[in-house]
């Protein structure tokens, strides 16, 4: 498995950090900061699934206004691993 950090911009996370297997996969998901609950979820619901696919659900979602969300900033870090 491949370990990706992301820091994201104009969110509370201050730092995403996953693994990738050779499926492209994703697994250990952790979001360092923002609403700890919510992203510890977020985790829990991807663990084991596609990271293209997630990425494609993600993509978009917006918190309060702010054009984009930790979600929006996984879509981006993983979107940036496939291309």
């Amino acid at each position: 498995m491949k370990k990706y950090t992301y820091y994201p911009k104009g969110v509370c996370a201050r730092q995403i950090d996953y693994e990738l297997d050779e499926e492209g996969k994703i697994h250990n998901l952790k979001f360092t900061g923002g609403c700890n609950g919510n992203l510890k979820a977020i985790g829990l619901l991807l663990e084991g699934n596609d990271a293209r696919k997630a990425a494609a659900i993600l993509k978009g979602n917006d918190c309060a206004g702010k054009g984009t969300s930790c979600a929006d900033q996984l879509a981006r870090s993983l979107e940036e691993v496939f291309n």
